[in-house]
Formats: C-alpha cells, structure tokens, sequence
C-alpha cells in the first residue's frame, strides 16, 4: 500500500484549492515527503518552507491552510507543527488495507512484472574442478542464489551461469599425477579430495624433479590439442567434481541452467580476438597483445601472452559475446569477490570499446572476504573450511539445540536441516555484501536477536497461532480498530514498505535489505505478540482482526526468507 501517494495527491489536491493558481504536483509533494523522527509526531510530514519561496507566505501559515482543505478518508488527522504540516492516518484503514493486500496477494506480496519479456544472466558460484566447494565459495552461491529469485520474482527471466574453473596447466598436472600414482577406483571412493591429494604430492613432487612440471605441461598440451585420453580423464574429473558439489547445492536448494566453464570457451575466443584486431583495439606490448586503457584510468588488459596463450579475460569476452547471442539479456550480473574489481571494469569497458551497447547491461556484483572465528582463510596454508562440512556442523548443533528445547518435535532431522542451513545462509546474507564476513558458531545458531533461527522461529509461532485459531473454529468479521495500537501499527507499516524494500534489493542487487527488513517484520511481531493476546475469548470480532495480522506477518516472513535462499519451517 503506497501510502505516501496517498498523502501527496490529497496534499496536492489541497493546495490547488487552498491557493489560487498554485500548480504543485502530487510528485512534487511525495518528493518532499518525510518520516518523523518520531510516532507521536505522525506518519509522515510535509515540510512547508520551500513552499514559502513559491506561495510568498510563511511555512506555518501554509501548514494551516493545506490543513483545513484536506480530504482524505485515510487520514484521520493534521496537525501543523511550526511550518511542518504532519499527517496521520486512519490506523484501521491502514490495518484493513494492508493486511487485505498481503493475503489477497497470496505469498506474492512485493512481486512484479517490471521485468516482464526481459532477461538476466548471472555468472555464480563457478566452482572449480578438482577442488572442494568451501565456505570462500558461500557468499557468491547464495548471493548469486538470492538475486535469481528476486528478479524472477520482480518477473524476469533469470539465467543462472555456474562458471566453471576448468582449464589450465593445473588439469595437465592432475592428470599427470593421476597417471603415476592412482587408479580409477580410488578416485571414485575418493571423491574430490582424492584429486586434491594427488594434487598436493605432484607439487610436492616436482620440488625435488623439475621434470615434472614438464610432464604436467605435456598433457595440458594434450588437452589443448583434443587428445582423447586427456579429454576423458579430464571429463571424468569434472564428473567426480560436479557429484561432489551437488550435495553441498542440494543442501542450500540452488541449481543452475548453465554449467559452461572455461574450456568450453577455448574454440569460441578466435573470432573475438579477430574482431578486436579488426576495430585497431588490439596492440603489441613487449611480444603480448593487449587493450591499452590508460585513457581510461586503467593499466593494459592483457590479451595474448606473448606465446599466443589465452588469458582469464580472453574467455570471459568470448563468453560474454555467447551469453549475449544465446540469451539476449538485458542485464549480465557476475557475483565475483571484490578483488575482481578491476578485471570487470577492464571486461566491460573493453566490449564497449568494441561497439556493444549491451555492454551498458553488465554489472560486477562484488562482495567482501570471509573469515572463520576470527581467522582468515588460507588454502596454501591448510586453512580451509570445506563447505558441506560446515553445513552438515551446523545440522548437526541445530539438532542439538531442538533436542534441548524440544525434544517432543515431529521431523526432527528435517528441521535441523532448514534452521541449520538457514543459520549459515542468513549469517552470510544479513549485512552490506561488500563487507567482510566473520562467521561464528555462537552469532549464528543464535535463537534470539538477528539471526536465522530467530526469524524462523517467528514463523513457526504465528504458524502455532494459526493452528490452535483453525482448532477454536468459528470465526468472525474482523474488527480493525482492534489492530490500531502502536505495537500492531509497527508491524503493519514493515509490512507495508516490503514491496518497496524488494524493489530495492533488485535496483542495488542487495539480498541483504530484504534478510534485515524481514528480521525487522520478526522483531515487531513478537513485540506485538508479548504485549497482546491474539485470541482473547468474548472478542471474536477483534481476535480475527489479530489471526489475520498474524497471517499476513506469516505470508511475508515466508516470502522473505524464500528470497535469500532460506526454508520456512511451520514448527521449531
């Protein structure tokens, strides 16, 4: 409910009427709207002194004017405050309006179609082959993840690119290890880590027999080359990565329509190169081929070693010209760490140097590092924290926690799964993407406070709620007056900004303005729920008004967690 479009075309209206000739617009007026800083000064205010400058009359005196010709029956009242005119509104015509449009909008309450007939593409995740998925992989899963349902939400259709790590000498080096030192069934029952292990004792290895590397280089070559042996060692090895990593995605309930990586770029970067030869953007520096982007504030992007080998942003132009002409999209999103920064403005720049006004669609949607208890991670230095582990902990707490709290709970393990994941997924989701993540044990299976749990858990109450209302039975027309208090009133206006707050997400592609507006619905309701009982018996009129508050705080909540990649359970 716009509310604030209310407010400024009454406000507009008025002043049309209060002041002869006056053609102030009701965008005028919203674009002058503000929030009082605090509740007793009203819902929103208009301050009068620009208007002054136009009117030739003081602020106070056009406050009393605007006052009197307001007509508006979802305003109970103005009242002038200096030169502010403040407004306040029916608070049961708020309450029956809002409430009305979240549940008439069926778990669809902040949806759209402004992205009807329209396409996003977003590069996530891009694991890499032969290497475990852990936690630094995270925040570009789940943010990656998060977006795909907002746009798909706002109406788009969203295309989600795992692209993946799997090209370079290092594969020529797995191979070669796994030639020497391995069978096939022991990577089978190995899995990934069998890989890294071969992987660890090569480099080990080639410390003390530089001929090695050599060997190594020899069957990338043969990659290169389209030798069949390397190809289907090489293959199987993304088949062994991707099983691995399916686990940890069927866990967080994300999946992909694109896992074209690296390699499957290397016959579609020629053309590209061509063109950029062709359009005199390609120069020689020092035997290499690079994009001189001095002008730009920008060092060279190196395109062609000096040998003629392709580099990172040779195939990251190749696939953006494939993604363009396979999914005309409006917009290309790429969720990669901040350490990029530089490489994407080279990319996008560089495609607009040759001619693509699509390029003006792509965006680098950066995020921040994550550390574990305060420390950094390292993979050279042994620090890691593999991703299904850390989930699979964090289960396993949160069954410990139900089996404390309680222990008579059906689907126990189905439980500790949603508020177990949900935990790590909301401890990564809930601040500034591009600030840095420490994750504790102690923050994030938190049942109070801003975590997961805590908001799950507010879902599960109102589900509570709703159940022993439907076993009361007979219901009756609500009563909306029963609803004005501040404490209902707090909840209804979080519940009434949440389209705008989705927008929002979408505009800045920023999951975490709806996982904290969601925790801001929680926190309101049980403020609401611990001041006022919801049934009260001799009050059926009032007690619907509640049960409907309630299940419109349930829809929303729902919908909230649904968008950053996080379960709902209906008992805790």
């Amino acid at each position: 409910m716009d509310f604030k479009e209310t407010i400024a075309s009454a406000a507009a209206a008025a002043a049309a009427s209060a002041f002869e000739g006056c053609t102030l617009s009701a965008e005028d007026v919203r674009a002058m709207l503000e929030t009082p800083p605090e509740r007793r000064l009203g819902d929103s205010a208009l301050p009068c002194f620009r208007l002054s400058k136009v009117l030739r009359k003081a602020p106070p005196v056009i406050a009393s004017a605007l006052a009197e010709k307001m007509d508006c029956p979802e305003i109970e009242r103005c009242e002038v405050v200096g030169g502010y005119l403040n407004f306040f509104l029916d608070r049961a015509c708020l309450a029956k309006e809002i409430v009305g449009g979240v549940l008439e909008a069926d778990g669809r309450w902040g949806a759209s179609e402004e992205g009807k007939g329209k396409t996003v593409c977003l590069d996530y995740s891009s694991i890499n082959i032969a290497k475990r998925f852990h936690i630094g992989h995270l925040s570009t899963t789940m943010i990656g993840h998060s977006l795909k349902r907002i746009y798909e939400f706002n109406g788009y259709t969203a295309v989600g690119i795992n692209h993946l790590g799997d090209w370079g000498t290092q594969f020529g080096k797995m191979i070669c290890a796994y030639k020497k030192w391995s069978t096939r069934e022991e990577v089978e029952e190995g899995g990934v880590q069998a890989m890294v292990n071969l992987y660890v004792r090569f480099n080990e290895a080639a410390k003390n027999d530089p001929e090695l590397e050599n060997e190594g280089r020899a069957w990338f070559k043969k990659m290169e080359d389209g030798d069949p042996e390397a190809l289907e060692i090489f293959n199987w090895f993304k088949e062994v990565t991707l099983a691995d990593a399916k686990r940890v995605y069927d866990l967080l309930g994300v999946s992909f329509e694109s896992y074209a990586g690296e390699s499957f770029y290397n016959d579609k970067m020629e053309p590209v190169v061509q063109e950029l030869r062709d359009k005199n953007l390609l120069v020689e520096s020092q035997g290499a081929q690079v994009v001189d982007l001095e002008a730009y504030g920008m060092p060279p992007a190196l395109i062609l070693r000096s040998d003629g080998a392709t580099l990172y942003i040779t195939r990251d132009l190749a696939a953006a010209y494939y993604r363009h002409n396979t999914y005309h999209f409006d917009k290309s999103l790429y969720v990669v760490a901040y350490q990029q920064n530089l490489h994407f403005r080279q990319l996008f720049k560089i495609l607009e140097l040759m001619g693509n006004e699509w390029a003006a669609g792509m965006e680098h949607v950066s995020f921040g590092m994550v550390s574990y208890e305060g420390e950094t991670l390292s993979t050279r230095e042994g620090r890691v924290v593999y991703l299904e582990d850390l989930l699979q902990q964090a289960i396993a707490k949160a069954r410990e926690i139900i089996e404390e709290k309680s222990p008579n709970l059906e689907n126990k393990d189905e439980v500790a799964r949603q508020v177990g994941v949900g935990a790590v997924v909301y401890f990564d989701l809930h601040n500034d993407r591009n600030k840095d993540i420490d994750f504790r044990w102690e923050r994030a299976l938190n049942f109070d406070g801003e975590t997961g749990p805590y908001v799950q858990y507010t879902h599960a109450r109102c589900c509570s709620v709703l159940r022993k209302a439907q076993e009361a039975g007979a219901m009756a027309e609500p009563d909306w007056s029963c609803v004005t208090d501040d404490e209902a009133q707090d909840t209804l206006m979080l519940l009434a900004r949440f389209p705008e707050t989705v927008r929002r997400a979408m505009e800045q592609n920023e999951p975490s303005l709806i996982t904290r507006h969601t925790t801001q619905i929680a926190q309101a309701y049980n403020k609401y729920y611990f001041e006022h009982r919801i049934m009260e018996e001799g009050d059926a009129a009032g007690t619907q008004a509640r049960l409907m508050l309630t299940r419109a705080v349930r829809d929303v909540i729902r919908t909230g967690l649904w968008l950053v990649g996080i379960e709902a359970p209906e008992r805790m």
